[in-house]
């Protein structure tokens, strides 16, 4: 989103970006929001693996506004769900599971871009949004996209790796051959030492299956940082989760980020 800075002169245009979004949502018709945040960027996860995601380098900017999002969102009327021993994405992955099996829930949309948020979409009950590209993806729309079904995503990133959450997954267990491989044995427990039982059109089994070998233990291990969380207790009854209007103090906050002035990037660099 565009840098843009209230008269204080502190930075506002994520906050302002994500408000917009959420409120973008509503208007469009749901009926019922939670937005999940990282309170806390590190989690559980990091104890796992040294070389999961942290806080470092993110721009101070971005940083100083994740409290003010949260004060917005809740001033707006938004149920929000703060993380610190567990990530957003878990937070989403237990609400959305908690949500469905709700009978008078008709749909629940899950609005992130992030692969692993996959493993969560069932059927058409359970769906992911991108609302970047507009793309909504169903149970079939995720074996589409990365060739597995929802349940393999976990084993899938295990292997193919994740950069953005700091793991690198095993040498040569590309995109495809990872594919071919979990679209039919399914988890990693389920592929056979031998390669000669693949079966698969998959370039250099035999390597693929001495690395899968040799670094299961990893394997299982990059899996485990994958699986999302969903034994959070986030909420006893959906109806918590109904949108009924903002708050009285949310008009001050509008008030401040309609004020606030939008810069170039040519102008913040002088």
């Amino acid at each position: 989103m565009p840098s843009a800075r209230d008269q204080d002169g502190r930075e506002v245009g994520a906050v302002r970006g994500v408000l917009a979004s959420v409120l973008g949502m509503i208007s469009g018709g749901a009926t019922h929001v939670a937005v999940a945040t990282d309170h806390v960027i590190e989690s559980f996860r990091n104890g796992l693996w040294p070389g999961y995601k942290t806080g470092e380098g993110i721009d101070p900017d971005l940083w100083a506004q994740f409290p003010l999002l949260e004060e917005t969102l809740s001033a707006a009327g938004v149920v929000v769900w703060p993380m610190v021993e567990f990530e957003a994405d878990d937070a989403l992955a237990a609400g959305a599971a908690a949500a469905a099996r709700d009978p008078r829930v008709e749909q629940v949309i899950i609005c992130t871009p992030d692969k692993d948020l996959g493993q969560c979409v069932s059927g058409t009950r359970i769906v992911q949004l991108n609302r970047r590209t507009r793309v909504t993806l169903d149970e079939a729309g995720v074996v589409q996209k990365f060739g597995v079904s929802p349940k393999s995503i976990p084993d899938y990133l295990a292997l193919v790796g994740d950069a953005s959450d700091g793991y690198p997954g095993l040498p040569g267990w590309g995109a495809k051959s990872t594919a071919a491989v979990l679209a039919k044995f399914g988890h990693l427990e389920s592929i056979p030492a031998d390669y000669r039982e693949w079966h698969v059109n998959a370039a250099n089994a035999s390597a693929l299956a001495h690395t899968l070998a040799e670094q299961r233990d990893q394997a299982v291990l990059f899996r485990t940082l994958a699986t999302l969380r969903t034994d959070i207790a986030l909420f006893d009854d959906v109806d918590q989760l109904r949108w009924n209007g903002p708050t009285p103090g949310f008009t001050a906050l509008a008030t401040r980020f309609d004020a606030a002035k939008t810069e170039t990037k040519r102008s913040r660099g002088r």
